[in-house]
């Protein structure tokens, strides 16, 4: 013969316990499950990197915080705006 702990019949307190049991259990499985398929998903993305400045931008500051002056900016600037084939040298 088989024991019953409730005589076949669940009080108030027991639905409630399984009601929030279950509500746990499946807002548990949905997380591991967003979670994993976020993660596998990523692939092999880096993470984002703010993006260097452009070499025009980064020769302005440097002429604003005065480290060139003002024909070496211009050359350097020229040299900057040009399609790269006239090389200077040094």
């Amino acid at each position: 013969m088989m024991m019953y702990w409730n005589q076949h019949d669940m009080s108030g307190w027991d639905w409630f316990a399984m009601s929030i049991g279950s509500v746990l259990l499946w807002t548990v499985l949905v997380a591991v499950a967003v979670l994993l398929f976020r993660t596998l998903s990523r692939g092999t993305q880096h993470p984002h990197t703010p993006a260097a400045p452009p070499p025009e931008r980064v020769l302005a500051d440097r002429f604003a915080r005065g480290e060139l002056d003002e024909d070496e900016y211009r050359n350097r600037l020229a040299v900057l705006r040009t399609d790269g084939s006239r090389q200077t040298e040094r």
